[in-house]
């Protein structure tokens, strides 16, 4: 067993939480047991998944979206059953949200261009003055449709192009969820395609008139990487168990 304050000290300092402008309030979020042998580590926090990290004997969990986002307010509804849930189990929560979208080692998005062979060339997807992003380069350029299927298959996910711009591509750029506000941005750097989890009605229609081409693959599916990247971190640094709980929405 380690001490769960020896791996928030180290998650804390590693994923630089406290460098992120964040509606999520990222770090320990909720105190649990003061030793650590088994961590959960999924995307969401939510009723299922503390339930299924009780039910395998985890300690901790680590999780890209937490349950406080800026404050409770009220622990009524929803907010009583997980909390109630994880401090009756004595699960300590985990969350970090932009800081593991940004990582340049685990992140979700560097992630997002090695399942292409990718390696970050530099930072995109400005977010209240910082990047949460990478662009990465191919060597030749490759046809978008060779591209959808490699995500769609490494991902186990629908994927969904928009050919509004380039179809022959050279540059990706990758933010991961909802990344659709780094659209414009993409356009005037000259990123052929961006990579992201999401997409409205009016990102559609900003898409179609800058004209930008956009790969959408998922919300939580482009968001699992991250977690999954911290798995063999954390259990080769303190020697405990981890394991992944997978929900998938399908959105």
């Amino acid at each position: 067993m380690v001490k769960r304050d020896e791996i928030v000290s180290f998650l804390n300092e590693y994923l630089s939480i406290s460098s992120y402008p964040d509606k999520s309030s990222n770090g320990l979020q909720v105190e649990g047991k003061e030793e650590v042998e088994r961590i959960a580590f999924a995307v969401d926090t939510t009723l299922r998944t503390i339930e299924r990290a009780a039910k395998a004997g985890a300690d901790m969990m680590v999780v890209h979206h937490g349950m406080i986002w800026g404050g409770l307010g009220y622990v009524t509804g929803i907010h009583y059953k997980r909390l109630k849930a994880l401090l009756s189990s004595g699960i300590n929560l985990y969350a970090a949200h932009l800081p593991l979208d940004a990582h340049p080692e685990v992140g979700n998005n560097v992630e997002l261009l090695r399942l292409l062979g990718l390696e970050p060339k530099g930072p995109f997807g400005e977010y209240r003055g910082l990047a949460v992003g990478f662009w990465g380069e191919f060597e030749e350029p490759q046809p978008i449709e060779k591209i959808a299927q490699i995500v769609a298959e490494k991902l186990d996910t629908t994927v969904k192009t928009y050919e509004f711009g380039e179809r022959e591509i050279k540059t990706v750029g990758a933010v991961s969820g909802a990344g659709a506000f780094a659209l414009e941005e993409a356009w005037r750097k000259g990123i052929d395609l961006l990579i992201t989890g999401e997409f409205t009605h009016a990102d559609y229609l900003t898409a179609v008139d800058l004209p930008q081409s956009v790969l959408v693959a998922g919300h939580y599916k482009t968001e699992t990487l991250g977690v999954k990247a911290l798995m063999p971190l954390l259990r080769e640094k303190f020697g405990v168990e981890t394991f992944f709980i997978d929900e998938p929405t399908g959105l």
